[in-house]
């Protein structure tokens, strides 16, 4: 069949980028021949002048080599290319985000532990987007790292990059996940009590007097999908309903939208609702900046309490009512898994979850029992 090649960048490139991530996914595997120049050139409709353009330069990267009479093969020597790696171990660091919420507080935690054992850290984020995941594996693969810490991209949604984790496994390079989880993969992790994170939350608003009850969720990540469980569990063990309606969910695609639709439900529901829960804080202080261009008074009129404790509850105007999540520890502890793996130890936890705390704030009121 043949593929529709779009000319953004030249057509050899194109071959080059398909026959690499092929490579790093595991498609192709050490040994493996990979099309003849006849076959590439039907599938990519291309000369056979930029089919061993593109067939060269994988050569001279070490992914392939050329068997004259026979065909062109997957290298078995790629894997051990240095590519000026340093002396030093390296891990590799895969993040959704780099520069701000809680990340850079993960990151110090990393890099506190891997400075201890003169590891050296290479780092890229994703954005919560499954392309630029797929181009940061390719890049960790490629670049040969010995471990790698994850945060997933969209961890409750199916994840197409699959292939790259299993290659990893191949290839016993130890990796572990980060605030969630591939539920498809078996791999450790470290990750806050998501659950009962909200349901602590839920339940100061309940033991405030609070019987009308929202939440704000983010249902593509698995924080999200466990922090609407643990709502649910403390509305249960209360013997309060639970009203669908009171439910405003987002995903990464709709985030933008998020403040617009933040005042559409608070104008729906203001009549009904007297406390909301946040997915977390970044979406806690959004609510608060929708509730002052509403006129709704916080926490008169509407009380709410975030999740993780960042930074920026703690330097905003008004103190946002959160939950602890481990951040620096949390990073900290997954570097120094990775370490002791690589030294050669093997009881080591497969799971790690952290407690949440209660943290008071100005943004939760006691009302009256109802």
């Amino acid at each position: 069949m043949m593929k529709e090649v779009v000319c953004v960048k030249p057509k050899y490139q194109i071959i080059i980028d398909d026959i690499k991530s092929d490579i790093l996914s595991g498609t192709y595997k050490a040994g493996d021949q990979i099309p003849t120049e006849s076959a590439l050139q039907e599938i990519y409709n291309v000369s056979r002048q930029t089919v061993r353009t593109a067939i060269l330069e994988l050569s001279n990267e070490g992914f392939l080599r050329s068997e004259k009479g026979s065909g062109t093969y997957v290298s078995s020597q790629y894997r051990s290319r240095s590519n000026g790696k340093p002396a030093n171990k390296t891990i590799g660091v895969i993040t959704t985000y780099i520069s701000d919420y809680i990340f850079p507080s993960i990151i110090r935690g990393i890099e506190s532990r891997l400075n201890e054992d003169n590891y050296s850290l290479l780092l890229a984020s994703t954005n919560n987007d499954v392309a630029q995941e797929k181009k940061a594996l390719e890049m960790m693969l490629s670049y040969g790292v010995d471990g790698l810490i994850v945060e997933p991209t969209r961890s409750n949604v199916y994840n197409p990059n699959i292939a790259y984790y299993l290659s990893f496994q191949e290839q016993e390079v130890p990796f572990v996940m980060i605030n969630a989880y591939y539920e498809e993969l078996d791999v450790p992790f470290f990750c806050l009590d998501d659950v009962l994170s909200s349901y602590l939350a839920t339940g100061e608003l309940i033991a405030k007097g609070h019987t009308r009850i929202g939440i704000i969720a983010k249902m593509d990540d698995l924080q999200g999908k466990y922090r609407m469980k643990g709502f649910i569990k403390a509305l249960g063990e209360a013997k309060l309903r639970f009203h669908p309606e009171h439910v405003l969910s987002f995903d990464t695609a709709t985030k933008p939208d998020l403040s617009a639709n933040l005042e559409k439900f608070l104008h729906d529901h203001s009549d009904g609702l007297t406390a909301i829960v946040c997915y977390n804080d970044e979406v806690g202080l959004e609510l608060i900046q929708v509730c002052r261009r509403m006129g709704i008074s916080i926490p008169d009129e509407l009380s709410i309490i975030g999740q993780d404790n960042s930074y920026i509850a703690k330097s905003a105007n008004m103190k946002l009512a959160t939950l602890t999540h481990p951040q620096e520890r949390m990073g900290r502890d997954a570097a120094d898994w990775i370490i002791k793996r690589l030294q050669g130890k093997r009881d080591l936890p497969a799971t790690t979850f952290y407690k949440p705390e209660l943290v008071e704030g100005e943004t939760v009121k006691a009302i009256e029992a109802e």
